[in-house]
């Protein structure tokens, strides 16, 4: 499977490509009065409206916004959401042995597992139970 990975502060994390629709720098974020915490707004991709999740807030990672460089557009069921994140990294193949299983008890399910690289350890997210706890 191929997965793209991306950073949040210190961490690196990743996704499935075939959830990712597209990669984009950072755009106009248009608040939305009374929304949940964890929607950082809309924004309007080629005429396409997208919500814009937190990851930060669902991951429970501390932010620094002024960081967030990238959105990643995520096909979700039937719509599109985006998550901000510092940096997209590569995309990179995984095999299947390669994803270690992690026990957590927190709301962090969405976690599927770490993926251990030579050089590093990536945290794989289950982007859809990620969704399911927003």
């Amino acid at each position: 499977m191929q997965v793209v990975v991306f950073r949040l502060g210190d961490e690196q994390f990743a996704v499935e490509t075939s959830k990712v629709q597209n990669i984009n720098d950072i755009m106009e974020i248009t608040k939305v009065p009374k929304s949940p915490n964890y929607i950082k707004g809309l924004i309007n991709l080629r005429g396409t409206i997208i919500s814009l999740l937190d990851i930060n807030m669902l991951l429970d990672i501390t932010s620094s916004n002024d960081t967030q460089s990238n959105i990643i557009i995520l096909q979700m069921q039937e719509e599109l959401v985006g998550i901000t994140v510092d940096e997209v990294d590569e995309v990179i193949d995984v095999e299947e042995d390669m994803i270690e299983k992690v026990d957590t008890a927190k709301k962090t399910n969405c976690i599927r597992g770490v993926i251990n690289l030579t050089d590093r350890i990536v945290t794989l997210i289950d982007i859809d139970k990620l969704v399911q706890i927003s």
